[in-house]
């Protein structure tokens, strides 16, 4: 789990006109939250948060105003139209040795068996808990072999140890499907003929 130290500075003004200037200087509205402490109101440098959030659950080292504290992203607002625009960030505060809820994405390794089937992600990030500085990047599974009908399940995903599953041990994360054949016009022209 990679760990990014950001420079955070306490943000007074708020409202759409406060978060436009912050934008415009290349910074981020952010606010951050947790353990029963009042919300902290805060501006991260846009393009170092922009490249920390490219690793999901990033685990991020704050130095607010000399004060260090430990956050995981938890909601992520992006402008509609420039994916690499950063609105504003929800911040979860966190502690080391911590169990923090959290989901982690899936990867899928190997071929499928021979034929037209297609691979369905039901889930695309498995919701685990585990220790906040210890958060896997992803999670593989094999799909090698797998033929239309076959799922995997999510107590079939190998976790590392100290990660545990947040959801129930037979919830569906992927399926093979079969391939839909499609019914050429043609045919289906005869068809209507033949029966008149």
């Amino acid at each position: 789990m990679s760990e990014v130290k950001l420079s955070a500075e306490v943000r007074t003004e708020f409202g759409k006109g406060a978060a436009r200037r912050i934008r415009r200087e290349d910074k981020v509205p952010a606010v951050l939250y947790g353990h029963g402490t009042d919300p902290v109101h805060i501006t991260l440098p846009g393009h170092d948060l922009l490249l920390a959030l490219r690793t999901s659950n990033v685990l991020i080292s704050l130095d607010i105003e000399g004060k260090s504290e430990l956050a995981i992203p938890k909601a992520v607002q992006r402008d509609a139209l420039r994916q690499g625009i950063l609105k504003h960030v929800d911040l979860l505060l966190v502690k080391r040795g911590e169990k923090v809820n959290v989901e982690v994405p899936v990867v899928a390794e190997g071929e499928l068996a021979p034929g037209a089937n297609l691979l369905e992600h039901v889930l695309n990030a498995l919701p685990v808990e585990a220790e906040a500085t210890h958060i896997p990047e992803s999670l593989s599974v094999s799909i090698a072999g797998l033929e239309a009908g076959a799922s995997v399940l999510a107590k079939d995903i190998a976790l590392p140890s100290g990660v545990s599953l947040a959801v129930e041990d037979d919830t569906v994360v992927l399926q093979v499907l079969a391939a839909q054949a499609e019914e050429a016009p043609a045919e289906a022209a005869g068809d209507e003929a033949a029966e008149a």
